[in-house]
């Protein structure tokens, strides 16, 4: 009886493990993006690819930018099992300064329903001289 018992609760566990693990699934190619350095005005637009490696339909309820610099898309239809997509963000590349931005992923993937990209690179404007290109010679080259 012990024997029966230890089995039904194995089997039981098992069970509720593999029915935790159906739905909708997300993996991305990869959640980093570097713009590296850009000039200033350049393109700002890069595409986060995902794919639904679940069983079940993905939705992609909402994403969001954690500023208003970085304007994201997404499929607004759900991603059937085994179908790719993708986010596209577009950062505003008239602001001359580092880029360190998150995008947040909210779907119905099961175990990680929120997903966090980023993207970081440098902003630069090859007009403007550095203020270190102003520096005057010091006084042991001039001579």
């Amino acid at each position: 009886m012990k024997h029966l018992m230890t089995i039904l609760f194995i089997g039981l566990i098992s069970f509720s493990i593999n029915a935790q693990e159906k739905g909708a699934k997300i993996e991305f190619k990869t959640d980093v993006i570097d713009y590296g350095t850009i000039e200033k005005g350049a393109d700002g637009v890069r595409i986060f690819e995902f794919t639904n490696t679940g069983d079940a339909p993905l939705i992609i309820t909402k994403v969001k930018s954690s500023c208003g610099c970085t304007v994201p898309s997404w499929p607004k239809e759900p991603i059937i099992p085994g179908e790719t997509g993708e986010i596209k963000v577009k950062y505003d590349t008239k602001r001359v300064m580092p880029i360190r931005k998150t995008i947040t992923v909210t779907s119905n993937a099961v175990g990680k329903p929120t997903v966090a990209l980023k993207i970081k690179g440098l902003v630069v404007d090859t007009n403007k001289k550095s203020v270190l290109d102003k520096k005057n010679k010091s006084v042991l080259e001039k001579n």
